[in-house]
């Protein structure tokens, strides 16, 4: 507000959006038993495949809206694992809340998990909330994942809205500690990229790419499309009339960081000089796994790969090899979303990267063979800005305030002859992407045998296997 120059009497609404799936348990009194399990943690990975094999043995329809896997990522693996390791704590567990329905929840000044809201966005993309199959799985179906979930669907039952809808308003606690006015209203929160999504102005067949530290892509469909691999078909929970769709990259600014780091330097200084490479000039062919698969493959037990290597290889030339396997990647995502009726309008490169960094858009304009637009402005938080101002009363609806707010595009062109390469670079960028990464495959059992070995060795001291 300082910054702004305004005063805490001029805020009229606040949206909330968080990263996701972000869980926190909590007791009768809507307080925390534990630390939150943010969106990257992969610790569930064994509850997310018993899950994924148990929906396919009971013929659970919603896991085909998630792609037919479920994920480490998301709710119900990680309240699971949970529960696994916190037995002291069981008895206290009165619910489970994503991020965005807590922090709202608390603002509100709400100590009943039963009254508060809980966001479509949220429940439908990680909790296999699907208002035409009844909600939320059936208890028979938790039950035979593990007695453990016993009871757990009446504690996350509850009101489940789109973010058009209020969660409450601000409590006067909290309006004092904020220094703004008591009342206002908070509309029902939701995932960060899917507001993000909103706020870099997508429209219906639109697919944004919310490039940060990983990458969430974002669509809206007027219909849905179930899509094997491709992580969540939610109706309500981009546009509350809409079609969302959501797949992404479990890491991508991460991979860049860790390049520099490895290099004794940032991410800025490695990168100067990029905007003078060419498509496939360093030889290098990198499969971006490093934080394991989200989509297609849904499989968290996968590690970076570079192939092409040789003495004169600098880590310049894996960063720019990391921004193209990171684009290359995307197209496998696009290209499963085509053969399974999904249209692709535009594509919109939104997200904290690109607005910094011009390699990488002229790149995926490359790879994808399409125009990519970018925001002139940073859109990041935009999308919240949109559904405070229609909780406000501001605009009336969605896209009457992206009309008014959102910034217009810059356009990246792709160049007929580096996408010819990279067309080229594609055809051996799948071949490695399924058969190192699909289990069924010859080479599937590699990548998941080394972090078996490696996760065997930090467990077991040496003396006890001499």
């Amino acid at each position: 507000m300082k910054q702004a120059g305004i005063s805490g009497d001029q805020i009229e609404a606040i949206a909330l959006d968080t990263t996701g799936s972000s869980v926190i348990p909590v007791d009768k009194n809507l307080q925390p038993l534990g630390e939150y399990y943010l969106w990257c943690d992969h610790r569930a990975k064994g509850e997310a495949a018993e899950i994924t094999a148990a929906a396919h043995r009971e013929k659970l329809e919603a896991i085909e809206w998630c792609g037919g896997v479920y994920s480490s990522e998301w709710g119900f693996s990680k309240l699971l694992h949970w529960l696994r390791h916190n037995p002291e704590k069981r008895n206290e567990f009165a619910s489970a809340f994503e991020h965005c329905d807590m922090v709202a929840a608390t603002l509100c000044g709400l100590t009943d998990p039963k009254k508060a809201k809980r966001s479509i966005c949220a429940m439908g993309h990680k909790w296999l909330w699907n208002a035409k199959l009844g909600g939320l799985p059936p208890e028979e179906f938790l039950t035979k994942v593990d007695p453990l979930l016993t009871g757990v669907r009446e504690k996350l039952d509850g009101d489940y809205t789109t973010s058009d809808q209020i969660a409450g308003t601000l409590s006067s606690f909290w309006a004092e500690k904020l220094g703004l006015k008591a009342g206002i209203p908070i509309p029902v929160g939701a995932f960060d990229a899917h507001w993000d999504a909103i706020g870099a102005g997508c429209r219906t067949d639109d697919m944004v790419n919310v490039v940060g530290t990983s990458t969430c892509i974002i669509g809206i469909t007027p219909s849905p499309n179930l899509v094997p691999g491709v992580c969540g078909v939610v109706q309500g929970s981009v546009h509350p009339l809409r079609t969302g769709i959501e797949a992404g990259l479990s890491a991508v600014g991460d991979i860049f960081n860790a390049i520099a780091a490895r290099a004794g330097t940032d991410v800025a200084s490695l990168s100067k000089g990029l905007e003078n490479y060419r498509a496939g000039q360093t030889g290098l062919l990198r499969l971006t796994w490093d934080n394991g698969d989200r989509t297609v493959l849904v499989n968290p037990n996968l590690r970076g790969i570079t192939l092409g290597w040789n003495l004169q290889s600098t880590a310049q030339d894996e960063l720019f090899a990391a921004i193209e396997g990171t684009a290359l990647h995307t197209r496998v995502i696009f290209d499963r979303m085509a053969t399974n009726g999904v249209r692709v309008q535009r594509v919109i490169n939104a997200g904290g990267i690109p607005q910094k960094n011009e390699v990488l858009n002229r790149v995926y304009a490359n790879v994808l063979g399409r125009p990519v637009l970018v925001p002139t402005k940073s859109v990041t938080s935009l999308g919240s800005a949109i559904f405070a101002f229609l909780a406000a009363g501001t605009f009336k609806t969605i896209e009457e305030a992206q009309d008014n707010i959102c910034p217009p595009f810059r356009v990246y062109e792709p160049d007929p002859l580096e996408q010819r390469v990279y067309d080229e670079m594609y055809r051996l960028f799948s071949r490695l992407y399924f058969g190192f990464g699909d289990k069924r495959m010859e080479m599937g059992d590699v990548l998941p045998s080394l972090i078996r070995i490696t996760e065997f060795r930090h467990k077991t001291p040496i003396a006890e296997t001499a």
